[in-house]
């Protein structure tokens, strides 16, 4: 059975039981049953932090240290990943929010897809894009493995040669040239031949100033990562699109203390008005480990979310103060049939 068709049942036995008192009105029946309704989502929260913070979105799970749910994992990715209703999880930066294919905790990087930048089904049709980056205060950064493509660059704007060759010619300028003779321009992941007319160039932008600057001179471009295809050959890599974003994982000894079985197993998660560590237990909150009993627990989700909490407070004592002012009325209000009169009258 449901945990909510108790509760369900015993406001409907209020509520009835109010209906049916001779001695109160309509409009106060109404209010009364108004008051339960509003208050009753306040007395219900009393779920513990740790219970609160989703450990997957869809398919993805959602480990240390991040968090999807405020004051959940480390206070260094707090805001940055969003799991919406349709179990879509997305990372949010400065540009946009980007659709999450998977994350990796062992290899520590997240793979995006930009619906924005190029691909294989565009061709020749060049659509509107925007520079994929990153908030350089976060502990988030492009990762080396990622490749960028380049198509049709002005090549009065951009040094569009062969990389090798180049870089013997200019050694100094090698890394601002566009290599029109990079492998994977010629054999561009999944289709190969999806380019018929338009020229490509392979170039990796130092910053997002630099990247910002191509697509103001080439039509548009894409982003390949290299996708190892099993532990035992690290080497042994594939390319694919996306965007690789590596992370690092802050690991402290409060938060190994927090995670270990034998002392209790708890998660590791901050403080939202402080962004102290917290270790999140079934029974409460610490700041040390679960098992640890020489301090007490906070019970109720004071951090999660302490305006609720506050709220909570709020609608006890609304409930109440409307009880005993029910009572006040029944004992004094005449039996009036219904007929609202000066000395029932609500408002």
């Amino acid at each position: 059975m449901s945990p909510l068709i108790p509760v369900l049942f015993t406001r409907r036995k209020l509520i009835t039981a109010y209906q049916n008192s001779p001695s109160i009105s309509t409009s106060m029946t109404f209010t009364f049953v108004l008051l339960i309704f509003l208050t009753h989502p306040f007395l219900t929260l009393t779920a513990t932090q740790a219970s609160l913070c989703r450990t997957s979105c869809g398919n993805i799970p959602i480990n240390y240290p991040f968090g999807i749910d405020d004051g959940c994992g480390s206070p260094y990715y707090k805001n940055l990943l969003v799991c919406s209703g349709l179990s879509k999880l997305e990372l949010r930066t400065p540009s946009g929010r980007y659709p999450v294919k998977s994350i990796s905790y062992s290899d520590p990087h997240i793979l995006v897809t930009d619906p924005f930048m190029w691909n294989c089904q565009d061709g020749d049709d060049f659509r509107a894009t925007r520079p994929f980056s990153l908030d350089t205060s976060t502990h988030l950064s492009l990762s080396s493995q990622n490749d960028y493509l380049f198509f049709n660059c002005s090549e009065q704007n951009v040094i569009i040669e062969p990389k090798p060759v180049f870089c013997e010619r200019f050694p100094e300028r090698c890394d601002s040239s566009c290599d029109s003779s990079s492998y994977l321009c010629r054999h561009l992941p999944e289709c190969a031949l999806a380019l018929r007319t338009s020229s490509c160039c392979s170039y990796y932008p130092k910053a997002t100033e630099s990247l910002r600057l191509m697509l103001k001179y080439c039509a548009s471009y894409t982003s390949v990562y290299w996708r190892n295809t099993g532990e035992n050959q690290p080497d042994d890599q594939v390319p694919e699109y996306g965007i690789r974003v590596d992370f690092d994982i802050p690991v402290t000894t409060r938060c190994l203390q927090c995670q270990d079985t034998s002392k209790g197993g708890g998660m590791c998660g901050f403080d939202t008005s402080t962004q102290n560590f917290l270790c999140l237990c079934d029974r409460g909150n610490v700041t040390t480990y679960c098992k640890d009993h020489s301090i007490s627990q906070h019970r109720r989700n004071t951090v999660i979310a302490g305006t609720v909490t506050g709220v909570s407070v709020v609608g006890a004592f609304g409930v109440g103060a409307g009880i005993w002012y029910l009572k006040k009325v029944k004992a004094k209000a005449p039996v009036t049939c219904g007929v609202q009169s000066n000395e029932n009258r609500l408002f």
